[in-house]
Parts: structure tokens; sequence; C-alpha cells
């Protein structure tokens, strides 16, 4: 259902507060450039500093700015299923084509729980909703046995793989239906994912660079490997850039040198240092994006 290159945006802050008009530009710029997709209130979208209301409100805007000229896909995960289940009502309600659901962190519900938890979110919300597997954050891992269960439940229909271990996505996209969309979460296993069956990414890297991207993944889907690998060795630089730190640290700064955002980020998150500024400048000169 949601293939190809979907933005997981950034958040821009100005004065402490959502910069609404920086958002509403960035999702211009993704869509003028062809995005697949945009995906509100991830990891890169700091949902973890955004209040309720503050979540709420970016998600209303991201769908307000795409006026229905591509998916939204908006994060509504918690580790409390109650607090998911009204999170995904309300990015129903506000008009997304579907939900991405972090795994619940800190609990470490065993594999049972985990398909319960998506159960009762997908039987209270009927929306579309996306797995997002990313046990550096959470630290429980969705087993490939486990995603073939939660394929087979209406209205789960498809996993951001940020495990890491390719062995282990292959296997994901094995056990599941070829209706089951299996999206990258790590940038640099792009091609890497597709080359084993997956569908395509759920990428940071496309705030900076989304015409690259939609390059990358467009030119594999349509046969030809060899500029498909042409392109991700020559983003390679910018995918070691954009993660030398916590994401979104470096993506934010990637953003502010290009004068698309403020360079504020929340707390106990900080600013990017200055070494790693400097050859992130360098890796956006080089690739001709600064």
């Amino acid at each position: 259902m949601f293939e190809g290159v979907m933005t997981a945006l950034v958040t821009p802050f100005r004065g402490g507060q959502i910069d609404e008009p920086a958002l509403r530009a960035l999702v211009e710029r993704q869509i003028d450039a062809g995005i697949d997709g945009l995906v509100p209130c991830g990891s890169t979208g700091e949902s973890a500093t955004l209040s309720h209301d503050e979540h709420d409100r970016v998600i209303e805007i991201v769908v307000e700015a795409a006026a229905g000229r591509v998916p939204v896909v908006a994060g509504t995960g918690s580790n409390n299923t109650e607090e998911a289940i009204r999170l995904t009502r309300h990015a129903k309600e506000a008009g997304v084509s579907g939900a991405l659901l972090i795994s619940p962190y800190y609990n470490k519900p065993t594999q049972a729980g985990l398909v319960a938890h998506y159960e009762a979110i997908a039987r209270a919300c009927e929306l579309p909703l996306i797995v997002y597997n990313i046990p550096g954050r959470t630290a429980s891992n969705i087993l490939p046995e486990t995603l073939a269960q939660l394929a087979q439940l209406e209205y789960v229909v498809g996993v951001k793989e940020s495990c890491g271990d390719l062995d282990q996505i292959a296997h994901v996209v094995t056990r599941c239906s070829d209706d089951f969309t299996v999206l990258s979460g790590d940038d640099a296993l792009t091609l890497p994912l597709l080359s084993v069956g997956g569908d395509g990414v759920i990428s940071t890297s496309a705030n900076v660079a989304p015409a690259e991207m939609l390059e990358l993944v467009r030119a594999f889907r349509s046969g030809d490997a060899a500029r498909a690998l042409a392109v991700h060795q020559r983003l390679m630089p910018l995918f070691d850039a954009l993660f030398c730190e916590t994401n979104p640290i470096p993506v934010k700064a990637a953003l502010a040198l290009l004068g698309l955002v403020d360079d504020e980020i929340r707390l106990p998150l900080t600013a990017i240092s200055q070494p790693n500024r400097d050859a992130l400048q360098v890796v956006l000169k080089e690739l001709g994006l600064a």
C-alpha cells in the first residue's frame, strides 16, 4: 500500500514552538520533489518531546499542507496501548492515510504482547497501520515469525524495519505475503533491502535530498540496478554525515545549513558538535546540495 520513498519529516521549532510556516514549506519542498509520502511525528520528528497537543497539531498541519497530493502516514506509537489508540484515532480524524506505530519501548513486551498491542490498535482504529521495528530505541525486537502473524491482521499493512539485520529482514520478506509492505528504516540499507524484495524506505535523508533518494529507489525498481548502486554509493557520505550523532540532530543541522529551518532541537538532544557540523557542510557542498 505504501511504497517507494516516504520522508520522515523533521519538526521545525522556533522559540520553543512549532514553526508552522517552516513545516508547511518543508511539505511543499517534498511534494515538489515528487516524494511518495510523508511521515510526521516519527523519531526524526522528535515525537518523544512533543506534547499531545503539539503532536496532534503537527499531523493536522502536514495533512492540510499535503492536501491529498501524497499519502500522510502519521507516527502515533506509544508504549501505552491506550495512548497509541488515542493518537491514532486523532490522526485518522485529521485525515491521514495510515499510521506508523513504533513497538512499545521500555516495557519490553513479549512477542505475544507485541501481537496483542497491534491487534488492539487495529481493532480500535480501523486504519492502515505500519509496524515500526527499531530495537535500538525500544529494547525489543519484533521477530520475523511475529511479523508474519501481524501481517495476517486486518489493517496491519507493512513494517518499517530498522533492526539493522539484513538476514532478519530477508526472512520477514519471505514469511509475509506479497501485499505486506517492507520498508527500510535505515537509509544506508535501502538498496540492500530492495535487493531482498523490500518495497522502499521511510527516509531521514530525504529531508535533505528527496530527489536523490527517489532516484535510488526508482532506478532499482525499474530494473536499473547499476544506476541504483551508483546513486547509493554517491549518497553514502551523506548517510554517514546524517547519522554521525543521534537522529535527528544532524538532519536538523543540515536543513538549517540549507536555510530551511532554525537550528533548534529539544532537550535532551543538543546541537550538533562543531566538527560534525563542518563535516556535514562539506558533504552538502560536495553533493551539490548547498
